[in-house]
């Protein structure tokens, strides 16, 4: 082999290997979908601790409802997702292939009915010929129209808007609706001039719990299990840390600069809302209660339930027999933290 001919081998190699550490790194880019509840684990979503952990791009994008980041999962443009238990029970009904890996918490008072002053509402028994508002297909949407049926209501006797929670918080302020089921910024929002007449707890204690979780696309999730369990080590640590540590979440604290930063409101209303959160720990969360058990577990059982209200409601046409496959321990087993 002359010269000539082994320098160009030698360019050749390198090109294929500069080639396949491109294609390398390409296949380590995903898109992650986040909302604008807080959560002790957004704190690393602003600092690159998840970047760092999981060793992958991340593109983190901001949705406003998890409904949005459903139909983002579908078309392929996000693959990880933070999302509730109502729009999940209506994407999996309708055939959309995701797996939840974490719950970032239940149902707590981080939610909540907040009716405006003036509006004559008091107490429950007040609702008739109201005006309410909840983001479609979210949480509190379904908590909302659960909440009228157990009061033996229909959306006939209450009119209820399913509008984004911006325009909620506008339409509050106008006058136009009297009151929302949100969570924050717009329940501080809503609380500036109005009170809380029933809280996410509340309505699950009726029989309608709910969960947000962080949830993959089937194929993301089964491709990419150690991307997983490093996501799932990182909010473990942050959720311990949150647990045991008061002080370092607290209103002057940098944990709750950085949420204000990033999912905006003051460091007040971010260290507030935080106390709010109902938390599991890994080791309940993986357990049969929660993610684990197969067919036996209860997120699985709420995902059913949730979808048979839909279906009763007409938001979906179709139950499954079963949405055990929706759910999985497997990224909290052994997460790295």
């Amino acid at each position: 082999m002359n010269l000539k001919t082994l320098l160009a081998a030698i360019t050749l190699g390198s090109a294929s290997l500069m080639a396949a550490f491109v294609a390398q790194a390409a296949d380590k880019k995903v898109v992650v979908a986040y909302q604008t509840d807080a959560l002790p684990s957004s704190v690393a979503i602003a600092n690159g601790d998840l970047v760092k952990a999981t060793g992958y791009d991340i593109d983190f994008r901001k949705f406003n409802s998890g409904a949005e980041i459903f139909a983002a999962i579908a078309s392929g443009d996000v693959q990880v997702g933070y999302v509730g238990s109502s729009p999940f029970a209506a994407a999996t009904s309708r055939g959309l292939e995701v797996k939840a890996f974490y719950l970032a918490s239940i149902s707590g008072i981080d939610e909540a009915l907040v009716v405006r002053n003036g509006s004559g509402i008091s107490s429950l028994s007040d609702l008739k010929g109201k005006k309410l508002a909840a983001a479609p297909v979210s949480t509190d949407h379904y908590q909302l129209l659960a909440l009228i049926k157990s009061l033996g209501l229909t959306e006939k006797d209450v009119q209820v808007f399913a509008i984004p929670q911006p325009e909620i918080v506008a339409s509050y302020n106008r006058g136009d609706i009297d009151g929302g089921f949100v969570w924050d910024p717009a329940l501080t929002e809503l609380k500036k001039s109005g009170k809380v007449l029933v809280t996410s707890k509340d309505v699950a204690d009726k029989g309608a719990p709910t969960f947000s979780a962080w949830v993959a696309a089937s194929k993301f999730a089964n491709e990419n299990p150690a991307f997983l369990k490093s996501f799932a080590g990182v909010i473990n640590k942050y959720y311990a840390s949150f647990a045991a540590d008061k002080k370092a979440w607290d209103a002057d604290s940098e944990n709750a600069k950085l949420l204000s930063k990033t999912l905006g409101g003051t460091a007040e209303q971010q260290a507030a809302a935080l106390k709010n959160l109902t938390l599991l720990t890994p080791e309940v969360q993986a357990s049969q209660a929660w993610l684990g058990g197969g067919e036996k577990s209860g997120a699985a059982k709420i995902l059913k339930d949730t979808a048979a209200f839909l279906k009763d409601q007409g938001k979906v046409s179709e139950v499954l027999p079963s949405y055990a496959a929706f759910v999985t321990p497997d990224a909290l087993v052994n997460a790295s933290n």
